[in-house]
């Protein structure tokens, strides 16, 4: 799987945060040297491609784990799961305000703090349960952590736009493809399709159009994110699917695309190559690529070893392409 996944994702990007959601997870900054080490035997000896790597917190995530983190010098970033709320997260927190001293470790680290926002009890309704959990974590999160910079990975919602907008500067948000290009009917009407079920789950047009009007205004606050999660098809077209959609082998193309529909094709690289860097206080790359109006079909699958990946869009036409 690394060794299709991770030069899908080179071929076009310079760096990438990779999520630390593996089975075991990666917990201290040892195995994420290891991961790190792994991804880098993925690639050709010349490529510049920089894998940014991220510890996944554990209601045993300690202080002296991050300052560890911040030592070994590839980890940038922790991610928040609540505990079972998608894939791999068995191991995720269970008590948010447990990690207040860890959380303000990460202020002095300079770690930044990845959030899968979404509660997982069991009588929220799905299509709640983000806005749920800003209600009852990230206000309080953010408020206690004021210096501590927060990405909101790949929201759904219309609140979660608000409340990113309505927070400090130290406070941002990811936008995946799917969420910007498709809405829950693209998931169940006409049957359940399972290779755009990813979680968050899409959710009603309404919040598809904030998302989108989102990435048209411009703001520095929301980056891309594609949350690329590649799962054989075996595991997607199965009587308990799991969640996420396959997005790198044509990422920047499905933004472009979708861009290019909403009009605000002008916006693109700010979303893709500078707002990103600037909130991690990376520098911004200086090499280009060159996005042509090109229509290409996503093929209908790829192959991992002799089995067979569906990826996102497979089969429809997308209008751009990577010269």
């Amino acid at each position: 799987m690394m060794a299709t996944a991770v030069p899908a994702t080179a071929n076009v990007f310079g760096r990438a945060i990779v999520m630390p959601n593996l089975q075991p997870p990666v917990v201290d900054a040892e195995q994420a040297v290891a991961y790190y080490d792994r991804l880098k035997g993925c690639l050709a000896d010349n490529s510049q491609f920089e894998p940014l790597m991220t510890l996944y917190l554990t209601d045993q995530t300690t202080p002296e784990m991050i300052k560890a983190a911040a030592a070994s010098g590839v980890v940038k970033a922790c991610k928040l799961y609540p505990a079972n709320a998608t894939t791999n997260s068995a191991h995720g927190v269970t008590d948010v305000a447990g990690l207040n001293d860890t959380f303000a470790e990460m202020e002095k680290q300079g770690i930044l703090l990845l959030v899968h926002g979404e509660v997982t009890d069991h009588d929220i309704d799905v299509f709640d349960r983000e806005k749920e959990f800003i209600e009852r974590h990230m206000v309080h999160v953010v408020k206690a952590n004021p210096n501590l910079k927060i990405v909101f990975e790949h929201i759904t919602t219309a609140d979660a736009v608000e409340f990113v907008l309505e927070s400090s500067v130290n406070v941002a948000a990811t936008i995946t493809p799917q969420h910007l290009m498709y809405n829950r009917n693209d998931l169940l009407v006409g049957g359940v399709k399972p290779h755009n079920y990813c979680l968050p789950v899409l959710k009603r047009n309404t919040h598809q159009k904030a998302l989108q009007k989102a990435v048209a205004s411009g703001s520095s606050k929301f980056f891309l994110g594609t949350d690329s999660a590649p799962h054989l098809k075996s595991a997607k077209e199965s009587s308990c699917g799991c969640a996420g959609c396959y997005s790198a082998p044509a990422a920047l193309e499905l933004y472009a695309h979708i861009f290019d529909q909403l009009g605000c094709l002008d916006k693109l690289e700010g979303f893709a190559s500078h707002y990103g860097a600037d909130f991690y206080g990376l520098p911004r790359n200086t090499d280009t690529v060159t996005l042509v109006n090109e229509a290409w079909p996503m093929p209908e699958q790829v192959t991992v070893g002799d089995e067979p990946l569906v990826p996102f869009f497979a089969g429809q036409i997308i209008n751009w392409k990577v010269q």
